[in-house]
């Protein structure tokens, strides 16, 4: 099964082509044999980060959405917030791991609101903004992915 992934980057002063966090997590998609279907840069505003979801999940059918930045406790940080408003189960583990693997590197990572739920059986995942800590993250917990979207699937364990 080749797994689809979704990157939508939450950001009021980066593009595209300042992404290099929406960039790292192409190629470590990339390295799993995984396919990037889409890879976004959306202004911090709750409704345009749950339309994006909503876009990703529905239209591109994409197994995996990875939303990057806009999780932290700057009052413009709205995605965990976006990603309830559209999806409508929580996987407390995936978050509880980020946090639990990035820990371990830096104080920190306590900071983070991220939250990782599903819309029907796509995988919404909220990860931090800078490169550094994407790249953490994705670490800790990419070796579950490709089990958790079989599951979504209806292949079980």
């Amino acid at each position: 099964m080749t797994v689809r992934v979704s990157i939508i980057t939450c950001s009021d002063t980066r593009g595209i082509k300042e992404d290099t966090a929406g960039a790292a997590l192409e190629q470590l998609v990339s390295d799993q044999g995984w396919a990037v279907v889409s890879h976004v840069v959306v202004k911090d505003e709750r409704a345009q980060i749950a339309q994006a979801i909503v876009d990703a999940a529905d239209d591109l059918d994409a197994d995996i959405v990875l939303t990057c930045g806009g999780s932290g406790l700057s009052l413009r940080d709205v995605t965990p917030e976006a990603t309830r408003d559209v999806c409508e189960r929580e996987v407390p583990g995936i978050a509880e791991a980020m946090r639990a693997h990035s820990l371990a590197i830096t104080p920190y990572a306590m900071l983070s609101r991220a939250l990782c739920m599903q819309r029907g059986r796509h995988l919404v995942i909220n990860l931090p903004g800078s490169e550094k800590a994407a790249r953490e993250n994705w670490e800790g917990i990419a070796p579950a992915l490709s089990h958790a979207v079989s599951m979504m699937a209806g292949e079980g364990h």
